[in-house]
């Protein structure tokens, strides 16, 4: 039997009875405090995810910048 298999047989009350007795194991403040630093790897994995994005749009648009060479684009403004 799959370990991925015993979690899906677990009925809602089952997971209400495990939610409790993790509730009382650790605490309130130790769980909320977890799920503040959830929430914190969360928020900088977000704006690591768009810095990256950031990076890449400008590398993008480097590539991208007109190279044609100084005498050409004096001879068509001519």
């Amino acid at each position: 039997m799959h370990t991925a298999m015993f979690f899906t047989n677990i009925p809602p009350f089952g997971w209400l009875i495990i939610a409790v007795v993790v509730l009382v194991l650790f605490g309130r403040g130790k769980i909320s405090s977890l799920m503040g630093e959830v929430g914190k790897g969360i928020t900088s994995f977000k704006k690591g995810v768009q810095d990256g994005t950031k990076e890449l749009e400008e590398a993008d648009a480097e590539a991208a910048r007109d190279v044609t060479p100084e005498e050409e684009k004096e001879e068509d403004k001519s």
